[in-house]
């Protein structure tokens, strides 16, 4: 009989929780779930200061880090080209663009003594390379790429010291890609998800990726914020959920300040999916960012990981200054949440959502198992 996703990870609960917040993904891990570090916007230095942490916050409580290893990106395919002559394939329009974009809404410029975000950091192989040598030096029991099929020497890498590799699918196409490689579980991200996602939504791709992969286990991602979520996503044949923005409401969470509180008063209907943020189909909160990127107007966002270099700095400036009440860049200011976020109405701790979600789920498959008896 095969072994189960808690079993596998020496964990309680399977609710994997992805979030760039380091409390968060301890507090899960010590709740009896696996948290997921998001790694792309840390630095190698800040990786290893963010993981030495987690290690001794969780005592050896299994958690794991997600990185973005892009099979193919700007430049990639140029021999010789490194990540920082990037800057050259920027087009000046774009960049007069944003600048004209940040003076219209206000938002001041970076204090004279504030390095400007080069935008890079872990969007490229280059880069996410010096991540994994990270990864790997710490006693991580998972490691994830969220865009394509993990590289071999990745995969073979992970194994070798023991560390378990999940891989995100948009499709069941790609996620036999991740099988091929050599992964150890497919996560299947529906189209309500918050960040990159593909096209089809989870309750259509979990049963396809699940038939496609079997006997490899399945976790579910996209619209899972809750035990009957959770019971939904395990009825079509995922071994455990992947779950992202439910997170970000949370006491740990450092979301800033006023996203959280955009996130607590937007309805489901106020998220979009869109490529001004990564240059990648992204969803997230819909802000006047999204809107001034999708104007008919607006010249087209560019590729990854251009976008991110293109914006870095503004989202920055914007991050400042949002705090201004009725600012530029209170209305600006957005990040990335999936469609669940209009369910997400209250501020609780990470332990109460873990909890909470367990016995919601017990609770409904104890439902549903007597509907059916009664039925019968």
């Amino acid at each position: 009989m095969q072994e189960s996703i808690s079993e596998m990870f020496g964990i309680e609960f399977p609710i994997f929780a992805f979030s760039h917040c380091r409390d968060v993904v301890a507090a899960v891990s010590k709740s009896g779930g696996l948290g997921v570090l998001g790694a792309v916007s840390l630095t190698p230095e800040q990786l290893d200061v963010e993981l030495s942490w987690i290690d001794n916050e969780t005592d050896g409580k299994p958690y794991g880090v997600d990185v973005i290893v892009p099979a193919k990106y700007v430049g990639s395919d140029t021999d010789g080209l490194g990540v920082d002559d990037l800057q050259g394939f920027i087009p000046d329009e774009l960049r007069s663009f944003v600048d004209e974009l940040m003076e219209r809404y206000g938002v001041p410029a970076l204090p004279k003594d504030q390095t400007s975000p080069s935008g890079l950091l872990g969007w490229s192989k280059e880069r996410a390379a010096g991540l994994l040598d990270v990864v790997f030096a710490h006693k991580v029991s998972l490691v994830a790429n969220a865009l394509g099929p993990p590289p071999t020497e990745m995969v073979e890498r992970a194994h070798s010291k023991g560390v378990l590799v999940a891989a995100l699918a948009g499709s069941a196409k790609h996620a036999l890609q991740h099988r091929d490689v050599g992964v150890d579980l497919v996560v299947a991200q529906g189209y309500e998800a918050g960040g990159h996602t593909g096209e089809v939504s989870t309750m259509v791709l979990v049963p396809e990726v699940v038939d496609a992969v079997a006997p490899l286990p399945v976790l579910a991602a996209g619209g899972i914020a809750s035990g009957r979520q959770m019971a939904a996503a395990m009825a079509l044949g995922a071994k455990g959920v992947w779950t992202g923005s439910v997170w970000l409401t949370t006491e740990e969470a450092e979301t800033h300040p006023v996203v959280k509180e955009k996130f607590l008063q937007a309805s489901s209907h106020d998220t979009v999916r869109s490529r001004c943020s990564t240059g990648k189909p992204a969803r997230q909160l819909r802000s006047a960012w999204t809107q001034e990127w999708d104007s008919p107007e607006t010249p087209s966002p560019l590729g990854m990981p251009l976008q991110t270099m293109l914006v870095a700095e503004a989202q920055l400036r914007i991050a400042r200054a949002a705090a201004t009440k009725g600012s530029g860049a209170e209305q600006l200011i957005t990040y990335f949440v999936g469609q669940v976020v209009g369910s997400l109405k209250q501020v609780r701790p990470v332990r109460k959502v873990v909890l909470d979600m367990v016995e919601e789920y017990l609770d409904t498959v104890s439902k549903m198992a007597g509907e059916f008896a009664e039925s019968t």
